[in-house]
Order: structure tokens, then sequence, then C-alpha cells
């Protein structure tokens, strides 16, 4: 059997209009961010990262009102889509070969060091990560590029880690890694760009012909200057090139390893 399906890809709904709860109190207002209220998952080779296991979709729906239509991480669905372009501006600088086992590394043993090199290796394996902090637990999901001749590819990583509270716990596997063309990485950040402007306009669209809800600020022009401004963010993403400086982050990422971790080289 030959599977077709694309081994990433960004999948999101929006909460209905008339549910989406403005933000404020004494004068609450509709904005862009606030407008793109829904849920979203991220699909590696056939495994929903953020759906929640049935136990976890059980617990969630008995704490808040019932009605959880889903399995997915409740959220913004922009967070998901500035942060993905921050990976395209940041982590698609090719990692040369010699520190590949530093970019796969999730959590490389490293001790504390207040030196300008060691801030260049942190500020560098920090950008690989898709940031999740604002979820309550979420798993770790990172990335790196790779040039080898002419095979150029993304690798996909995702690890998770146990919920103290032992409420929140994912259906996928524990860990898993993904490797694909750079060409269908940035295709699914592509479609995911796509997919969200598209709906933001159908949003703007109908609260320019029937108006916000009573009591609630929406300024229809800015969200329409926004729109504009955000259909840019994924081109200059991918024109910014970080200028990594290899050298020192090597240098950086020697200081940094425990003597435990030197130790084993």
């Amino acid at each position: 059997m030959i599977h077709t399906d694309p081994p990433l890809r960004f999948r999101f709904g929006l909460t209905p209009l008339d549910k989406v709860r403005p933000w404020g109190g004494e004068q609450p207002v509709l904005h862009w961010f606030g407008l793109t209220a829904g849920w979203y998952c991220i699909d590696l080779d056939g495994h929903e990262v953020l759906r929640y296991s049935e136990r976890s979709v059980r617990e969630l729906r008995d704490s808040s009102d019932g009605s959880r239509p889903h399995p997915y991480v409740d959220y913004f669905v922009v967070r998901l889509w500035e942060d993905v372009l921050a990976l395209v501006s940041d982590a698609m600088e090719p990692v040369p070969q010699d520190l590949l086992g530093v970019a796969a590394d999730h959590s490389p043993d490293w001790t504390w060091l207040d030196a300008p090199e060691a801030e260049a290796a942190l500020t560098w394996h920090g950008a690989g990560y898709l940031y999740t902090d604002y979820l309550r637990v979420a798993p770790d999901v990172r990335c790196w590029r790779t040039v080898v001749g002419e095979d150029d590819t993304v690798t996909v990583a995702w690890e998770h880690e146990a919920d103290p509270e032992g409420v929140i716990e994912f259906a996928g596997p524990q860990t898993g890694r993904v490797t694909m063309p750079t060409g269908e990485f940035l295709a699914a950040v592509t479609e995911l760009d796509r997919a969200l402007l598209a709906a933001m306009d159908e949003r703007i669209s109908e609260l320019e012909q029937s108006g916000p809800l009573p009591g609630v600020h929406v300024d229809v022009e800015q969200l329409r200057r926004e729109q504009r401004d955000r259909a840019a963010w994924l081109q200059r993403a991918r024109d910014r090139e970080p200028g990594t400086d290899w050298d020192t982050v090597r240098i950086g990422a020697r200081m940094l390893r425990t003597p435990e971790a030197a130790a084993q080289d």
C-alpha cells in the first residue's frame, strides 16, 4: 500500500464567531488575535502530536461546561502560526555536520556558564524549539535542517513530558522523529499560512456585514490593516538569514558541557 499523506500537516478550526469571547471587562473588545480562538493539531508521520488521550478529554470536558467538541488543544490559532513562522525565520539555516548531534538533543547535558559563546550556543539551540510554554502541558517539538550534497531535509522531533498533576496526557507516542524534504516542510507551513489567512478574511467579512455583538468594540478597519500586514509575515520569515556564527556556537557548546558529558567523549 502506498501512503500519500504528507509527513507534516497543521490542522485547525476556529470557534464559531458568535461563541468567541471578547477580551476586556467593562469595555469588551474583539481584535485579530482574539478572533483566532479555536483548536489546532500537528500531524507528524500519521501521529496527532497535540491530540489528548480519551481519559484527558473526559477530564477536561468534566472540568469545563461539558461541551468540548474535540480532543485537541484549545487556544488562539494565531499563536501556533506565529511560532511556526519563527521556526522558518530562525531554524532553517542548515546545521553543520559536527553539530547535528547537539541539534537533535532535546535536553543537552549542559551546565550554566556566563559567556558570549555559551549564550550563542543556547540561543541557537533554543531557536529550534516550537514555542508552547503558554500551554499547561505540551510536548517539546524541535526541528533542524540538514544539507548533504543534494539532500536538503528538515527533521521534526517531539518528546512528551509527564504532567506533574497527572491530568494531561497525549494519545500519540511518547517520542518520535520525522525527516522530510525541506520543500515539504515549507509546503506545510505555507498551507497553514494560507488557510488561517483565508479563514480570517472570511471572519472579517462576516463582521463587516453583520457588525459585532452589542456592547463589543470591533475596529474592522484595523482588522483589515492587520490582515494585510500578516499576509506578508511568511515571506519575511523566509527571507530572513540568521547568519549564525557556527565557530562561536561550537565553542559555546563545548563550554556548556558538564564534566560528566565531556568525560564520555
